[in-house]
């Protein structure tokens, strides 16, 4: 009888261990649904805010200009370079000049480019960069984008410039090419 309450008091020890750990396993359960749903939510608020500030549109001039709301805001923006108002500091590197507005979505961006700076009735905006070396491309009709804030005093204050010169990518066959048929 001693072998039996042996093995009845075995089997009684498991059934008790066996219902601790499910015990255990039922209040540690709520704690990984709970960080499950934390770190989803961190995930995902993570994906939104990168998408919202990613998703910066360019404003045009026209549109900056023409809206106080966005004065003192962070915006990006394009315009067409006006080559006679480029000025440019080397001592204190700071670059000033004026875009041209250009409509939105051109099927000719070097066309564009040229009537905006070529129109004097086209809204303009002064543009100051601090602390930047002039680049090669900031000349007459580039496409300008840059990204700042405009100030009350009607300036464009950028902290970042990018620009594109469709002059310089267009596809047309240069003289010393077409005077040499066969090459």
């Amino acid at each position: 009888m001693s072998q039996l309450s042996t093995t009845t008091q075995g089997v009684a020890d498991w059934e008790k261990m066996a219902g601790a750990s499910s015990q255990s396993k039922r209040r540690e359960f709520p704690k990984f649904l709970i960080g499950g749903v934390l770190l989803l939510v961190a995930v995902g608020y993570l994906i939104i805010s990168g998408t919202m500030g990613g998703a910066r549109y360019f404003m045009t001039v026209d549109e900056l200009v023409s809206d106080p709301q966005y004065v003192g805001q962070k915006v990006r923006i394009t315009g067409a370079v006006v080559g006679e108002s480029i000025v440019y500091d080397s001592e204190n590197l700071i670059i000033q000049f004026t875009i041209a507005n250009v409509e939105d979505n051109p099927s000719d961006l070097a066309l564009a480019l040229h009537n905006a700076v070529s129109d004097p009735t086209i809204a303009r905006l002064p543009v100051y960069i601090e602390g930047e070396v002039k680049p090669d491309l900031l000349q007459h009709e580039a496409q300008a984008i840059l990204s700042g804030e405009l100030r009350a005093d009607g300036t464009f204050y950028a902290t970042e410039l990018l620009l594109k010169c469709p002059s310089r990518y267009e596809e047309s066959v240069p003289a010393q090419v077409q005077a040499e048929p066969g090459i």
